[in-house]
């Protein structure tokens, strides 16, 4: 596989697990009444934090749909667990996105 084919994959991948986290991110919030008109675009640069007012516990529910949804494949405790306050805080969706892809290359 060339290195073109290989960067053309990696940004289908990335652009899949957009959706599919995109999908699971608006079924959380709409838990909290809101919608894409109160939260924007959930896109690569979107931060969970700042953007999405995530807290906490609202990762520890994306972990669990992040489970269901990949199985053992996505570790989203270990994700977290390398990163301090500031850059959990600073969390982005794609940051997550790209973490995922590589997760599941990893385990295929």
């Amino acid at each position: 596989m060339s290195i073109e084919t290989t960067a053309v994959q990696g940004a289908t991948d990335e652009v899949a697990v957009l959706a599919q986290l995109g999908e699971m991110l608006r079924a959380l919030l709409e838990e909290y009444g809101l919608d894409e008109d109160d939260t924007g675009e959930i896109t690569m640069d979107t931060t969970f934090h700042d953007d999405l007012e995530l807290e906490s516990v609202d990762l520890v529910a994306l972990s669990g749909q992040l489970r269901e949804h990949y199985g053992d494949r996505v570790n989203f405790a270990t994700f977290i667990a390398e990163r301090d306050l500031e850059e959990i805080i600073a969390l982005t969706v794609g940051e997550l996105v790209r973490y995922i892809v590589a997760s599941l290359r990893a385990t295929a």
